[in-house]
């Protein structure tokens, strides 16, 4: 069965993400518009600047049609992605689209100049997964219906909650496609935890 999943275009590695997904034998399609959620059947919000990505899903009118298309279909976040899909962030009044009951800390690896890679054992997915972190954030807390997925330095990194998926890191910058491949698999409806 082949599935549409959607990136949302924006702002961030949303190329990076399509190309990732191509690799799965996946039908793509770039988000730039609320139209162009209809008919897909999962959507990956990419990593880039969460405060940014806010400003324009607000501008494009995007940001009500994606909490309402996460209400049944899967959605995947990477760094930005998990900070828009928090329900907490830490030093923030509110959340963006607060899908996921997860507190996460922006930023909290350090700067751009702190980047770095790390071996990943992701449950269900890679017992070695190449970890890009780039002014990643961490999950501090998860709630009781949320599955921590993998964790670096004792800070949880990638977490599942029903159909959201959400990564600290950005599977999309190595050629390793299994994160992405999971997430195509819930899409499909196989893998919900």
């Amino acid at each position: 069965m082949t599935v549409k999943i959607g990136v949302l275009g924006l702002q961030g590695a949303f190329r990076e993400h399509a190309k990732a997904l191509e690799a799965t034998d996946t039908e793509i399609s770039i988000v730039k518009r609320v139209h162009e959620l209809d008919g897909l059947d999962g959507l990956v919000i990419p990593g880039g600047e969460s405060t940014t990505m806010r400003r324009l899903m607000d501008k494009y009118e995007l940001f009500e049609a994606i909490k309402d298309f996460a209400k049944d279909k899967p959605v995947f976040g990477t760094c930005a992605g998990l900070i828009l899909m928090a329900k907490k962030i830490d030093g923030q009044k509110g959340p963006h689209l607060g899908l996921m009951d997860i507190n996460v800390k922006r930023n909290a690896f350090g700067r751009q100049v702190d980047s770095f890679e790390a071996e990943l054992h992701i449950k269900g997915v890679a017992d070695n997964f190449a970890g890009v972190f780039i002014r990643a954030p961490y999950i501090t807390e998860v709630g009781e219906e949320v599955e921590v997925l993998a964790t670096y330095d004792n800070k949880i990194v990638a977490a599942q909650q029903g159909h959201f998926l959400t990564a600290a890191f950005h599977p999309e910058l190595t050629d390793d496609n299994r994160f992405h491949q999971h997430f195509v698999e819930m899409v499909k409806g196989r893998v919900f935890v």
